[in-house]
């Protein structure tokens, strides 16, 4: 039960790991690409590309809270089964990914696309465009750092998943009776 607790635990840190630095290295990339720019055209890359990404971010920030609650559960049957305790620093470290990937998902999330829509509205004015294309770029670098703090913590949490703690080697002397 212990290798399988184990592995388990990394396996999740990998996927977790390797969904975020896809998205970040070339998702996102991709969706500004000149690529996409040619395959869309100059009329139509502004929206599309920007609501490609968007349908795609929201699944990214449910994919951060599945593999964080995933995580905490792995902390939880570790705790259960082998009576290890987690240091404070790797709970708040959880918790701070939880806690980023429910704001990204319940709350950015949905103000980017409303945004993205707003921007790029042909019912409104030209000045309420500009104003909400302003307001999306605030958000869109609010998103950017958010995304930087979870593949960094992603990344933190992957190397101790792989790396767990010694387990004690020696007995105390308390623990003999002469």
């Amino acid at each position: 039960m212990t290798g399988f607790l184990r592995f388990f635990g990394m396996l999740n840190a990998a996927v977790w790991l390797g969904a975020t630095a896809f998205f970040t290295l070339a998702v996102t990339p991709a969706a500004g690409s000149r690529d996409l720019f040619e395959v869309l055209g100059e009329k139509y890359f502004g929206y599309l590309s920007g609501a490609i990404i968007q349908i795609i971010l929201t699944r990214y920030f449910y994919w951060h809270i599945v593999c964080a609650l995933i995580a905490w559960l792995h902390l939880l049957a570790e705790w259960l089964y082998l009576g290890r305790t987690a240091r404070r620093f790797w709970l708040a470290l959880l918790g701070g990914l939880l806690a980023a990937g429910l704001v990204g998902g319940i709350w950015l999330g949905p103000k980017l696309r409303e945004l993205h829509r707003g921007a790029h509205a042909l019912n409104l004015r030209v000045e309420d465009r500009a104003a909400a294309m302003k307001r999306f770029e605030f958000w869109h670098g609010v998103f950017q750092g958010l995304n930087l703090f979870l593949l960094g913590g992603v990344a933190v949490y992957f190397w101790h998943a792989t790396h767990p703690p010694d387990e004690v080697r020696f007995v105390g002397s308390s623990q003999f009776r002469g």
